[in-house]
């Protein structure tokens, strides 16, 4: 089998020799939040099972296309739904696509999520931006050789998302009148929703969002080397003491709702590049 790097680097030429323009900038949209790339304007997609060594999307909501195009000016390349570990994907294939990304030469992600709300004052419907998180996967993308070229062994994360980056969030939803959260994300390798007790655990540890995804890609970004800028789409709160089932339905719905103030945060982070 080629190795990992050699699949990447052959991704990313085959993408180079079928689009306009290199991109700047990395979207990657979560569950139920593909819509929220509406605004760009489209000059080529893939659907990912076209993609040579591409992952394909199995989860509910996740379209599965790779876009190519410009958003504010800037040349973007959009990823509408990404891999998750319970699907029985690894570390590697979860966070392929930003190695095709660092290929292509992209310097900034920007992730988006649905997660549930661990906070009491939160609301389903807000967003959260991501100001750290706390990986409880059991899993590394990094773990096994490093790839020099990529990055170095050890990378610190004390900084793993942009402060820079988040502020223009923060700003760009008070222009907006958007309700704007900030805080810590918790990752799970899922796919089981969380119990009262892993919730009063996660919420003891300082979680205030939790979901199934983001962390894998986040430390692939800042390994190599890029910014990211993750915002947390809250789809239900869980309360411990009066714990509510929610269902994958209810969460992908309030995503698909929100999705559009999503879409007006990210155009004008990108436009503020």
């Amino acid at each position: 089998m080629k190795s990992y790097k050699l699949r990447a680097v052959e991704t990313a030429e085959y993408l180079k020799a079928l689009i306009n323009k290199s991109p700047e900038i990395g979207i990657l949209a979560g569950t139920g939040l593909g819509n929220s790339l509406g605004s760009i304007d489209i000059d080529v997609s893939f659907n990912y099972k076209d993609i040579p060594h591409f992952p394909v999307s199995t989860v509910q909501a996740h379209l599965g296309k790779l876009l190519f195009g410009g958003l504010n000016g800037k040349p973007v390349i959009a990823m509408q739904g990404r891999f998750h570990l319970y699907e029985g994907y690894s570390p590697a294939d979860v966070t392929f696509p930003v190695r095709v990304m660092q290929e292509l030469g992209v310097k900034i992600l920007i992730l988006s999520n649905a997660a549930g709300g661990l906070n009491p004052d939160f609301k389903a419907g807000d967003i959260m931006i991501v100001k750290d998180h706390i990986n409880l996967t059991g899993s590394n993308p990094l773990i096994g050789p490093n790839e020099d070229s990529w990055g170095i062994r050890f990378p610190d994360m004390n900084r793993a998302y942009d402060e820079k980056l988040a502020l223009l969030a923060e700003d760009a939803g008070s222009k907006a009148g958007i309700r704007i959260q900030k805080g810590v994300y918790a990752g799970l390798t899922g796919p089981s929703l969380e119990t009262p007790a892993e919730v009063r655990f996660l919420k003891t540890i300082g979680a205030e969002a939790v979901g199934f995804s983001t962390v894998q890609e986040v430390i692939a970004a800042v390994h190599g080397g890029m910014r990211a800028l993750c915002l947390s789409m809250i789809t239900n709160i869980n309360d411990p003491d009066e714990p509510v089932p929610a269902t994958i339905e209810e969460i992908i719905s309030v995503a698909e709702k929100a999705a559009p103030r999503l879409e007006t945060i990210i155009n004008d982070v990108v436009g503020r590049i």
